[in-house]
């Protein structure tokens, strides 16, 4: 049996939890479970809702001694050199852009279980997760616009479950909105223009080596021109992103405002919070047992310091990166 310590995250901000006390009831290996002490508080839980359930909390020190590593923001992680060899890190990882963690990764031996690789029957485990992205990064990120939503235009690119949450709350707003899916990045670029607000929500291929805004478009832009980036991949397919927080989420380059939180769902931790513990719960027996069902096995990207997912090594061989 491995034991699992859930950690709290440093990343500014954020306060989602991965599992609640209302939801372990249903984990039979519940005494393998060591919470790091103060786990719940950001939501209002105390220690003591979780002990109740049969779980222990513990300093964060002891927490990571465990065998599996819980940690909602996994890529930011700031504890890996304090971690045994040979850990399983269970979390948020994106191992392709997260270069820094991933070299760290490789070094410990460690394995990674990437919760935006785990699919049930097609679907995303936690697809709502997604929505709720686009629709903090709009809530959060328009007010830098200077406009009300249904005083603006606004271009989507991308038609997955993002982009879905953007445009609901867009369209509740009286925003005027077009969606470009992936198949019309052409014609999104001749347009982008005639917009007020562009809203990046495409799962951008990491391969690829072009890109949907160089910086040189943005001279043509609007003066002012708001573009909320809620995929938020660093100098990808917007040559001039870069990551920011919920804190300072903003910056300007050649008039245009760039809004690039990372974790625009952290700003909703009750909610969001409630939708990875019910998707979490029925997979801990399963890893506390080392018995991972096929959907599981397939989010390991990282095996012992070994690169699984091609697009990982694909992506470090192209910058020069080590990939062992």
């Amino acid at each position: 049996m491995q034991s699992v310590g859930l950690i709290i995250s440093h990343k500014n901000n954020e306060e989602r939890r991965a599992l609640l006390p209302g939801d372990l009831a249903g984990i039979r290996h519940r005494r393998k479970l060591y919470f790091e002490k103060g786990y719940g508080l950001s939501l209002g839980i105390p220690d003591a809702a979780y002990i109740a359930q049969g779980v222990k909390m513990v300093p964060r020190s002891e927490a990571l001694k465990c065998d599996i590593i819980t940690d909602v923001k996994l890529g930011d992680a700031d504890y890996l050199e304090e971690l045994q060899p040979g850990r399983i890190l269970f979390g948020w990882a994106h191992a392709v852009q997260m270069t820094d963690f991933t070299t760290q990764v490789l070094s410990g031996r460690h394995s990674v279980l990437a919760w935006e690789e785990i699919y049930e029957d097609g679907r995303y485990l936690f697809y709502r997760n997604r929505e709720v992205a686009g629709e903090a990064a709009i809530l959060h990120g328009f007010r830098y616009s200077g406009r009300m939503p249904y005083d603006a235009t606004v271009a989507i690119l991308g038609n997955g479950q993002t982009a879905k949450g953007a445009l609901r709350i867009l369209h509740g707003l009286g925003a005027r909105v077009d969606v470009y899916g992936r198949k019309f990045e052409k014609l999104f670029r001749k347009k982008m223009y005639d917009y007020d607000v562009l809203v990046n929500c495409v799962m951008w291929d990491t391969s690829r080596e072009d890109r949907v805004i160089y910086r040189k478009d943005l001279k043509k832009m609007k003066p002012g021109t708001l573009i909320i980036d809620v995929t938020c991949n660093q100098s990808l397919e917007i040559e001039t992103s870069c990551p920011t927080t919920i804190d300072d989420p903003v910056y300007t380059v050649d008039g245009v405002v760039h809004y690039a939180v990372d974790n625009t769902p952290a700003m909703y931790p009750k909610t969001v919070s409630h939708v990875i513990s019910q998707g979490l719960a029925p997979l801990i027996d399963p890893m506390v047992e080392g018995k991972l069902p096929e959907h599981m096995k397939a989010a390991v990207v990282i095996d012992q310091g070994k690169i699984l997912q091609e697009e990982i090594r694909t992506f470090r061989e192209a910058r020069g990166l080590p990939c062992y």
